[in-house]
């Protein structure tokens, strides 16, 4: 039996296949490994940003592909169809980082109730958030559409969560407002709902003429402002710049604009791959990367066990009832629909509103 991988070459992301390799005998596999069946996954705009940055935060190295060629990693589920471990069944659930292919075998290590984690030696240089898998047989907030909105927004709203403690943590540091670039992606509209509850900021989203309907219908932004009138808002007000976009001309026509006005310039996303890697001196605060695992494992040590994940269950619990308004899901199965929904994504052409479940079986 053979195994599919979807693969993108990694100097050309435009290059794309689905290759066949030789599926595991699960009778040779490991001592307590797992043989999982990927069921279905969801991809996004964040899953460029990890092809993007696949070198520079070893993202290629989770799921190897043949030399020259990368497998972006998605959230999805999987069902386990052979175990050499006691304590795992046939027919298990995960949720999880998993490859685009249709199997994945995982070195099972850590067992609890809860979850596993992958063992694997090449997956070791990572953040364990990217080696965690969730036990959900049975849970029903990861079946059916409940379980389309946790691969689809689960991890990218835990990048919100993150941020907007971050800045919370800072007071904002110092800002009366936030600015959100790339204001429809769903990180960015996680991160408004957040900061719009809390009250003490204004929350202004910045994004492209098209999808100023959509911004404004989220009702989290106070503000909607297109890429070429940002120069139009007060410059004496200080602000925080949370970039999800990496749009190198917008930060520095921000910066430029707020100049010492601008109290933080975080970098979330790059969705804009194409951006300029050296750019100059800015006026305002440095720009940074934010980068959520290091900020999970600090309030995990704060927050004890269990502390994040009950304050992000809370969180998403406010969060998840109004996706079924702001969303659409669509279901692609196949290396067709894949590959379709993998270029559209990188070339832009998804709807901000748009939610992608997609498998690479028939």
């Amino acid at each position: 039996m053979k195994s599919a991988d979807f693969v993108v070459a990694r100097d050309d992301l435009q290059r794309c296949k689905t290759i066949e390799t030789q599926l595991p005998d699960p009778a040779a596999l490991p001592e307590e490994a797992l043989l999982v069946k990927v069921t279905r996954f969801a991809f996004t705009a964040n899953n460029v940003t990890y092809a993007v940055l696949g070198d520079t935060l070893k993202y290629w190295t989770l799921f190897p592909a043949p030399d020259g060629f990368g497998n972006v990693p998605v959230w999805g589920f999987g069902e386990v169809i052979a175990s050499k471990h006691p304590g795992i069944a046939m027919g298990e659930t995960l949720f999880g980082y998993f490859p685009m292919a249709t199997h994945l075998v995982i070195e099972a290590a850590d067992i609890s109730k809860r979850g596993l984690r992958d063992g694997a030696a090449h997956r070791q240089g990572v953040s364990p958030v990217y080696n965690s898998y969730a036990r959900v047989t049975s849970n029903p907030e990861f079946q059916g559409r409940a379980g389309d909105y946790r691969a689809l927004l689960q991890p990218l709203f835990m990048l919100s969560f993150m941020v907007d403690d971050y800045l919370a943590e800072n007071e904002m540091f110092g800002a009366k407002s936030v600015l959100l670039s790339s204001a429809s992606s769903k990180t960015a509209f996680g991160l408004a709902h957040l900061l719009h509850a809390r009250g003490n900021v204004k929350v202004i989203g910045l994004t492209s003429a098209s999808n100023v309907a959509f911004v404004q219908s989220l009702g989290c932004y106070d503000e909607v402002v297109t890429y070429d009138k940002v120069a139009s808002l007060p410059a004496n007000v200080p602000v925080a710049y949370v970039d999800m976009a990496g749009n190198s001309a917008l930060r520095e026509t921000l910066h430029r604009h707020f100049g010492e006005q601008m109290k933080y310039s975080g970098r979330v996303g790059l969705t804009h791959h194409t951006a300029a890697v050296n750019e100059p001196e800015l006026p305002g605060a440095k720009p940074s990367w934010f980068f959520a695992p290091d900020h999970i494992r600090k309030r995990a040590k704060e927050w004890g066990p269990g502390g994040v994940d009950q304050r992000f269950g809370a969180a998403w619990s406010g969060f998840s009832p109004r996706l079924g308004t702001w969303l659409k899901v669509t279901e692609g199965r196949g290396p067709d629909a894949v590959k379709k929904v993998y270029l559209d994504t990188l070339n832009g052409h998804v709807p901000p509103d748009g939610g992608q479940i997609l498998s690479l079986w028939e």
